[in-house]
């Protein structure tokens, strides 16, 4: 039985055009893999808190010296973590917000990047922990943006997962999304159609 990790990061939880995207995609996916377990994370009910001083501290101290407090955050994180290497395959909804990822995402971000955790450093640079697995982001956007200097998210959310092991990344794009019903509409179609592609 395989897993998929289903992770919103839209700021209207399941009624956002990304969260959309990736209901279709489980939904395509679980037909064409029976038995798959999904494991849902949404970021917008369930907020990653925004990395600070603290937390980060707590995941630098040594085990037998961590508070109780420090002993919670390294605990959450390793949940994160653990959710990540259960999956076989992980999708995001990744919306665009002032050309940049959400922040919660960004927090999930901080949260799973742990050195000798989900990554280390070696003699011939970083090596990432977190191995075997495929990643699909489904990108909404409200205008268009991909193959531009404008497109900040497709280079850091690759470059991030490939820092921490996953390195074959699919993205979808929805584009146009606000830019009329006639572009909304065939941006849609497209990038459903790409779905069903890729869930076959």
């Amino acid at each position: 039985m395989s897993t998929l990790l289903k992770i919103n990061a839209s700021l209207f939880s399941a009624n956002g055009q990304s969260s959309q995207l990736t209901e279709r995609f489980v939904a395509a996916w679980q037909a064409s893999h029976p038995g798959t377990q999904v494991i849902e994370r949404d970021l917008a009910a369930n907020p990653v808190p925004h990395m600070d001083g603290a937390r980060f501290m707590a995941f630098l101290a040594k085990p037998e010296e961590r508070s109780a407090e420090q002993q919670a955050v390294v605990d959450f994180s390793d949940a994160l973590i653990a959710e990540l290497r259960a999956a076989d395959a992980i999708v995001i909804g990744l919306p665009m917000y002032n050309f940049g990822i959400p922040s919660q995402l960004k927090a999930y971000f901080d949260h799973i990047a742990r050195a000798g955790v989900s990554f280390r450093y070696t003699a011939n640079g970083p090596e990432g922990l977190i191995t075997g697995k495929k990643a699909y982001i489904l990108a909404a956007r409200g205008g268009i943006y991909a193959g531009t200097p404008k497109d900040s998210q497709t280079t850091y959310v690759r470059d991030f997962l490939g820092f921490i092991g996953i390195t074959d990344v699919e993205f979808v794009y929805a584009e146009g999304l606000n830019m009329g019903d006639e572009s909304k509409t065939a941006a849609l179609a497209k990038a459903h159609q790409s779905l069903a592609t890729l869930t076959a």
